[in-house]
């Protein structure tokens, strides 16, 4: 009767076991969804820290970044993420999504995924109802490299004038510019001899012969003046 009971009770065991455990395997419903991800039942994943993926969690569902370019994923109301590009110098390691009670691992250029983006359409795993649930959060893990500055290039000095006063350039002569017409001249009539009489006065326009009669009689009359002093002179005498 003993050996009778003990055995009852280990079948009651087993019984209740495989009860609890498929009783917890109806609670962790996790389906894979998708031929490019692994499907892993896990309903409290954060971070990649969590999804134990080797890159640093870039973005999260909800960040504001400029380091992926992404549209839908909006946590409870869409079913699918697509990211369409990735910024220079950033490299994705994997992408997570999370919805029911797992999560799709993504990883790119492993199973079928392209190594590079555009990713479309990424989801979470079915749930117990076999149906893709909506998504409850996202995250990006991967690498950026930091982008030097650019450089500068220093302002140049002004140079220091240099000592002296500098003689402007002599004006440059244009092609087209007209010579002036060059004239000849008048030869230069000697002063005096305007009129062609060769006095030395300056020609005003009259004859200056007069002038001679004038000095001729003042030196007749001079004379004249002096012998009549002289003759005075010697009656007085």
């Amino acid at each position: 009767m003993r050996r009778r009971t003990f055995r009852g009770a280990v079948a009651v065991m087993a019984l209740t076991t495989a009860a609890l455990i498929g009783t917890a395997g109806s609670a962790l419903a996790c389906y894979p969804s998708d031929d490019h991800a692994t499907a892993v039942p896990n309903p409290k994943i954060r971070n990649c820290a969590d999804a134990k993926v080797p890159g640093d969690t870039l973005v999260k569902s909800g960040d504001k970044t400029d380091l992926i370019e992404f549209t839908g994923g909006v946590p409870d109301k869409d079913k699918t993420l697509t990211i369409t590009s990735v910024a220079e110098g950033v490299t994705i390691t994997a992408i997570v999504v999370k919805g029911g009670d797992g999560y799709n691992l993504y990883v790119p250029g492993k199973k079928g995924l392209s190594e590079t983006p555009p990713w479309q359409d990424l989801k979470s795993p079915l749930n117990g109802g076999r149906q893709v649930p909506t998504i409850s959060h996202w995250f990006v893990c991967g690498s950026k490299k930091d982008t030097p500055p650019s450089e500068t290039t220093a302002p140049t000095k002004p140079s220091t004038p240099a000592t002296g006063t500098t003689k402007p350039s002599a004006p440059a002569t244009s092609e087209t510019s007209v010579s002036p017409t060059s004239t000849t001249a008048p030869a230069a009539v000697p002063a005096g001899n305007e009129s062609g009489t060769g006095g030395g006065l300056a020609n005003t326009g009259f004859d200056n012969s007069w002038l001679i009669w004038v000095a001729a009689l003042l030196l007749v009359a001079g004379g004249g003046l002096l012998a009549l002093l002289k003759f005075r002179r010697k009656a007085s005498e």
